[in-house]
């Protein structure tokens, strides 16, 4: 991802935490959470591995195709077993890796490649001038990431969904919010269990999803 250092590293550490805790939480949770807590909790630890920064740890060159290839197949899982929130933040997920798998000139051909030389001059370039304006070019275009690496509509529309998602999921974790919801006769009693360890799985996926916010801001 094209994030600064230190939003990465933060990156990290929130979807490794979530990643954890909710892979604990397939082990030892109620057996009706374990499928979700199993699912989430590998996708966090998925985002942490994409987040993390380039200059601390430099991937091969093949991994973003490796993460849309994994994400994309658990995407594909998630809508065969209808849970719609996970098959989009997967798909999401491999929308990110693939972004990092193909060159943002690619995306946008209206890049820098028609753009003025180095010195500013429109006019013809020798061959060796011509190959070092297209090497310091590429070798700067990561660096600078002067036009988005995706889709801008897509990408806008996932970060419309999260928005949405991050707000209603965190205001329904708040304890008034959630008390005065209708529920079915006789259910108080679990619903007052549920701000223990089942309110804190709700509160990694809030965290998650505002990691998937952080992490679509920077494609």
């Amino acid at each position: 991802m094209h994030e600064p250092p230190l939003v990465g590293w933060l990156l990290v550490l929130l979807c490794a935490t979530a990643g954890v805790y909710c892979l604990v939480r397939a082990r030892t949770g109620p057996a009706g959470d374990r499928e979700d807590a199993r699912g989430e909790g590998l996708m966090a630890l998925g985002m942490a591995a994409m987040a993390l920064p380039a200059s601390a740890v430099t991937p091969p060159e093949w991994s973003p195709w490796l993460f849309t290839a994994l994400f994309g197949a658990a995407g594909v899982w998630a809508l065969v077993r209808r849970h719609l929130h996970h098959a989009v933040g997967t798909f999401a997920m491999a929308y990110m890796a693939l972004a990092m798998a193909v060159p943002s000139a690619h995306m946008n051909p209206t890049g820098s490649m028609g753009a003025a030389g180095p010195t500013g001059s429109t006019g013809p370039m020798s061959p060796t001038s011509s190959m070092s304006s297209v090497s310091s070019v590429s070798s700067t275009g990561a660096m600078e990431h002067a036009g988005p690496g995706g889709v801008p509509l897509l990408t806008g529309l996932l970060l419309a969904y999260f928005t949405v998602y991050v707000i209603a999921a965190g205001v329904r974790l708040v304890p008034g919010v959630r008390a005065a919801e209708s529920v079915p006769e006789g259910a108080g009693a679990e619903q007052s269990g549920d701000a223990g360890p089942s309110g804190v799985l709700r509160a990694c996926r809030v965290a998650m999803g505002i990691g998937m916010l952080a992490m679509l801001l920077t494609v």
